[in-house]
């Protein structure tokens, strides 16, 4: 019987001794399986209440630079008229004034800096929209104006670049309409931006009356190439409504943004066509990829931004006509996961405009009147 019960627990430790083995295999194919990241609200970020009674309108912009310092870039204007009561004359209630339009918080969520508005030597936009802090810490600005102001003001067809303390350094294109999609000297609603440190060169997305990607250094201005959809010469083609049962448009309808990963490939979100579009930095088309292509409202790919590894495994991107954040394998374009859900209470997503990671790949999102942090938990290393 003794002899009986020791092979019993020899055979019973054999057993799992080998399932010990096989653990850490099983949970690394679980991890390869489902990288998604896990996240959760954090109601501490930013620090409430904002200073000088501040709100935020409509919030265009948002970046977090390599200190995990947090931008947003808003519309002071667009303000609903019932939170700007503190600043009526006479005053209509306590709350609020708006919030100056670039603020700058640190990590803990509290405020560090802000500027921005009309000043000498350079063309304000209208409607404030898209932001990008570069290698150097200067900070790069648009707008997404592209008629005439409800009181006659023109469309934005510049970029501004400021440095890190606000001080004018910049600007590229001017006040007015496009002059067309081959002009290099005018912009027409500049969507969004990204520097290259490798080039010095920066990219525009400049989507919104204009149909391309265009390039110039980041320094002195001067233009250096542009491209189109499939990286042909872009064009301004009257291509009609988007038509999810079409072949894809050969032109894109709005360029809204623009990044390069590390290893030297462009990525441009093709919005109103559901699609991201991956080039090479010369404007050679790699390939495309669809998300959603039902979506009628708004685009699946309003922006992207890289997983913080070193390998920039994932894309996340923002679904703005689903109000969700679509993470997909940046190599081949495949979703592993979705993150959010439209709704106005704290962790859900208010029509989301922009979404960036910080360095440890927490999530941040700019929406309607409000900016929130979403902390990770699992998804793939961040180091």
């Amino acid at each position: 019987m003794l002899k009986n019960f020791l092979a019993h627990t020899r055979r019973l430790s054999i057993l799992s001794l080998a399932l010990l083995a096989l653990a850490p295999a099983a949970a690394n194919a679980a991890d390869a399986a489902h990288p998604m990241p896990q996240y959760k609200i954090d109601i501490n970020w930013p620090k409430l209440p904002l200073p000088n009674n501040w709100t935020f309108g409509l919030v265009g912009g948002i970046f977090v630079d390599s200190r995990d310092h947090v931008y947003i870039y808003h519309s002071p204007s667009l303000a609903p008229r019932y939170a700007l009561s503190a600043a009526a004359t006479p005053k209509r209630g306590k709350c609020c004034i708006a919030a100056p339009h670039v603020v700058e918080f640190d990590k803990a969520g509290n405020v560090v800096r802000t500027f921005g508005g009309p000043g000498e030597g350079y063309d304000w936009p209208n409607s404030e929209h898209g932001l990008y802090v570069d290698y150097k810490g200067n900070v790069w600005l648009g707008g997404s104006q592209t008629r005439p102001g409800q009181k006659g003001e023109p469309a934005d067809g510049m970029v501004l670049k400021f440095s890190p303390e606000g001080k004018f350094l910049m600007q590229i294109g001017g006040r007015g309409p496009s002059k067309g999609s081959s002009d290099t000297t005018q912009l027409s609603g500049a969507a969004n931006f990204f520097v290259d440190p490798t080039d010095n060169e920066v990219y525009i997305a400049d989507g919104y009356g204009n149909h391309r990607v265009i390039v110039f250094d980041a320094d002195t201005g001067k233009f250096k190439r542009q491209w189109g959809a499939y990286g042909k010469p872009p064009t301004d083609d009257d291509i009609g409504p988007y038509d999810p049962a079409a072949k894809p448009a050969q032109q894109f309808r709005i360029a809204h943004c623009v990044r390069v990963s590390k290893d030297g490939f462009v990525y441009v979100c093709d919005r109103l066509n559901n699609r991201i579009q991956v080039f090479k930095k010369d404007g050679t088309y790699v390939t495309e990829w669809i998300y959603d292509k039902e979506t009628l409202q708004s685009g699946s790919v309003g922006s992207i931004a890289f997983w913080p590894d070193a390998k920039q495994t994932l894309l996340g991107i923002n679904d703005m006509g689903n109000s969700q954040i679509r993470f997909v394998n940046r190599a081949d374009g495949k979703v592993v996961g979705n993150f959010g859900w439209y709704g106005s209470w704290a962790g859900e997503l208010m029509r989301p405009h922009e979404a960036a990671f910080d360095s440890e790949g927490n999530l941040y999102t700019s929406e309607d009147y409000r900016v929130q942090k979403f902390t990770r938990s699992g998804g793939p290393p961040v180091k």
